[in-house]
């Protein structure tokens, strides 16, 4: 077996010099619990738990989970407290908690219902602990000695985290110290929300799907933590697709079924929906075919938080859990340089690739851009020419050495994915996470993006959701609409704003578009303004060099008529289908689930964004939507979001 010192020793020249100083293992010490109803029983989630040391010094925050579990590893030995809050209850607080070592200490928490807390009294660190012999980014290492005299205020700087203590006018919390944009460096894309277009000027929409999911756990990752999410890391697409929706399989030989509904706007009663899912054809796992997996691992500095590089590597654990022996897995790291720490493994062998995942340790500077070009040329020297030839590039997205930039690395991408081998992106942390290069990574490497914040959500992913997270069924998937302006005065899509297309971008196959995997459901939203309303619509002047036609499609019973276009996945020339929606609108209240929980998505994703199309959308109307259109849930993603809500509005006040 490959021993750890041997492991640090063999990429010395690879990883930083903060990797070549030895370190001391602390000991391994937890500290782990349920959160409940004193009264009811019930298990409480998204309770804050933080861990205090006995001099009531903060040094750790968690969040329930949807079982109420909360867990701290990697602690100190020593005496604690440990206090919980939760929108509702009153505040718990227990002193005296001994935590020995090589020990899992259980502490569980009882809230009862009283004078509500509010979140602007949490202080927000870190998840890892700065205890004992720890070696703290720009602090060196720690002695006990040294930790029992540090001020929160250090223990925030030297982890480069800040603390938030209360919340402006906007609803967005303040970090405590006046210089945060030097430890909080996330970067999200700009969003402008798409504006109304008039059917008779501009009667074809044009869009590329959008099976990412990053958004949604990302958004969640902010309110669990007690803030109210950036606007612009808000994509109200990758919000309501996050969710399954109760489409039909698709028949025949097509790779997805096309679902539609034309209702009435719950959030303007003026407007009406229509709303259109996808549903990709469903692949046993046993049926899928072999995978050439290759792990590109972002092992750098910033990887070293409990939910960066340790998730990361729990997560992929449970992937490999999944493999075949017609599977095989390689593993690229990069730091300061990029390199190949085990070489095409069948997933015969698991406990070589769960050692070689064991290994990784965290340290050094981030060639992102080497790392990708050593994965694209092992991905291609292990090729399975009928298999799913990928690369899952799991990072925090803050590439800073070589090629970097995100135009050098999307060109670069764009040229790979050519030879028919894919790039799935997992996003991990905070504080520098880089939302915007990962989604771009993600888009132009024919695979998609997913945000992980928790174990259950890389669960989710890479286990519950494999065949559509790894497989590929249909390629440069896009939709062009065309209104029928006799029915639609005018317009708007609901998200997709960076997945927009040209209208002459949809006959062009050499263009690039969405992919949708295995078992996915794709969701799209329009808002229509009705023929023969007197709302004003901001448009351009009326044209002066063009003919008039004659109005031919009053008599016409279509609203719109919808065409896909899509390639097999190793084909370069596309598919089409046509679907026509016809006037047969039904009240919202008697629309089926799938329209009622995803609109009830789509306006909580607007009231974050604080869209000016929200209408009069509302937490409470959304929570009742949302309730009434929960199904059968049996993962509990539907009931969670419903806490979100709740969550959220609380955060709003």
């Amino acid at each position: 077996m490959l021993k750890l010192s041997f492991l640090s020793f063999l990429f010395a020249g690879l990883l930083s010099v903060a990797q070549q100083n030895t370190k001391i293992t602390p000991t391994a010490c937890s500290l782990k619990g349920k959160v409940t109803d004193a009264k009811t029983k019930e298990e409480i989630p998204f309770a804050n738990v933080i861990l205090y040391s006995k001099d009531s010094v903060q040094i750790a925050v968690t969040v329930s989970d949807m079982n109420g579990n909360y867990y701290f590893n990697k602690i100190a030995a020593g005496t604690y407290k440990l206090s919980s809050v939760y929108v509702g209850c009153t505040k718990y607080t227990v002193n005296g908690i001994i935590i020995s070592d090589n020990h899992t200490t259980e502490a569980d928490i009882k809230l009862s219902q009283g004078s509500s807390v509010k979140l602007s009294e949490v202080v927000i660190l870190n998840y890892s602990l700065p205890a004992a012999e720890y070696d703290i980014k720009s602090g060196g290492t720690v002695t006990r000695e040294d930790y029992q005299n540090m001020s929160p205020q250090y223990l925030n700087k030297v982890s480069g985290k800040a603390s938030r203590k209360s919340k402006d006018k906007s609803g967005y919390f303040n970090n405590s110290y006046n210089s945060a944009s030097d430890y909080n460096t996330e970067g999200y894309n700009r969003i402008y929300d798409n504006e109304f277009k008039e059917s008779k000027n501009d009667p074809l929409s044009t869009f590329s799907i959008d099976v990412d999911k990053a958004s949604y756990s990302n958004v969640r990752r902010f309110l669990t933590q007690g803030q109210l999410p950036q606007p612009d890391a808000v994509r109200v697409e990758e919000m309501i697709n996050y969710f399954s929706y109760n489409y039909p399989q698709p028949k025949n030989n097509d790779p997805f079924s096309i679902t539609t509904e034309y209702t009435e706007c719950p959030w303007n009663s003026k407007h009406n929906l229509i709303h259109i899912g996808l549903q990709g054809k469903k692949i046993e796992t046993e049926n899928l075919p072999a995978n050439n997996l290759t792990f590109l691992i972002d092992v750098s500095g910033s990887m070293s938080d409990d939910n960066k590089l340790p998730l990361l590597k729990s997560g992929l654990h449970l992937l490999v859990e999944q493999m075949r022996p017609q599977d095989k897995v390689c593993i690229v790291v990069y730091a300061g340089a990029a390199g190949v720490i085990l070489p095409s493994t069948s997933g015969e062998h698991k406990e070589k690739i769960y050692e070689a995942l064991e290994n990784l340790q965290s340290g050094g500077s981030t060639a992102g851009g080497e790392g990708i070009v050593l994965a694209y040329k092992t991905a291609k020297e292990n090729f399975i020419t009928k298999g799913n030839n990928r690369i899952i590039l799991a990072t925090d997205g803050d590439f800073n050495v070589g090629v970097s930039s995100d135009g050098e690395l999307t060109r670069l991408i764009e040229k790979e994915r050519e030879d028919g081998v894919f790039l799935s992106v997992l996003g991990f942390g905070s504080g520098n996470y880089q939302d915007s290069k990962m989604e771009q990574l993600a888009d132009k490497g024919n695979g998609n993006y997913a945000y992980i914040d928790n174990i259950l959500e890389a669960k989710k992913v890479l286990v519950k959701e494999m065949g559509g997270t790894l497989l590929t069924i249909a390629k440069d998937v896009k939709l062009q609409i065309e209104f029928n302006p006799s029915k639609v005065k005018a317009y708007r899509l609901v998200g997709y704003e960076n997945r927009l297309l040209n209208k002459e971008d949809f006959n062009d196959d050499k263009k690039d578009a969405g992919e949708l995997g295995a078992g996915h459901t794709v969701t799209a939203i329009y808002e229509i303004i009705p023929a023969g309303s007197s709302e004003l619509v901001a448009s351009t002047d009326a044209l002066k060099y063009q003919e008039t036609k004659p109005n031919t499609e009053s008599v016409s019973t279509e609203v719109m008529t919808i065409k896909f276009r899509y390639k097999e996945p190793k084909e370069s020339t596309s598919k089409l289908i046509t679907h026509i929606v016809l006037d047969k609108k039904t009240a919202f209240d008697t629309a089926g689930e799938n329209s009622k929980f995803s609109v009830a998505v789509a306006e909580f994703g607007m009231l974050l964004r604080d869209s000016k199309f929200k209408g009069n959308s509302d937490f409470k109307s959304i929570m009742t939507m949302a309730k009434n259109a929960k199904g059968t849930d049996d993962e509990g993603y539907r009931a969670e979001f419903i806490k979100l809500v709740e969550v959220a509005e609380l955060l709003k006040k």
